[in-house]
Parts: C-alpha cells; structure tokens; sequence
C-alpha cells in the first residue's frame, strides 16, 4: 500500500494505491490489474474500486487490498470535523 495509516476528518477523501512488489516481476502486471479494495468497517470508511476512500464518521476502519493471494491493508482512523 501507498501508506499504512490515514488520519481523516468526516467527509474527507484520501486515494490510497497497492502495487506488486517488486513492480517487474514477471506476473507484476496481472497482479495490478486484479487489485480489489474493501473496508472491514463500511458505517466508518467506505472504498472505491479505484482506492479512493471516503470518511463517513469518527472511528477507525481498515481498508485492504487483494489481488489473489496478496494482500495489503491501511489503518483509516477518522476525526470529527471541526
């Protein structure tokens, strides 16, 4: 992942992105383009196919990455707005 941890206020967005390691492997390219996103905790962060997550209210979510047997994942803890 881009990043293991993201600190967010209510209704912020933050992309976050997971990419094969190392980036030329042979099945680099596959393992990219296979890449899903999901959040363990919807009512606190949501997802986008694309990693682009949006805070919906205070708490802590983890969002992760899989892409076949691979997987990568960010902490979100997310903040009241001001």
């Amino acid at each position: 992942m881009s990043q293991a941890t993201a600190s967010m206020k209510v209704g912020d967005t933050k992309q976050v992105t997971a990419t094969a390691d190392p980036a030329d492997s042979d099945d680099a390219a596959t393992v990219n383009a296979a890449i899903a996103y999901a959040s363990d905790n919807t009512a606190i962060a949501t997802v986008a196919a694309d990693g682009t997550i949006t805070a919906v209210a205070e708490g802590t979510a983890t969002i992760t990455a899989t892409s076949g047997s691979f997987t990568a994942s960010v902490k979100v803890t997310v903040a009241a707005t001001a």
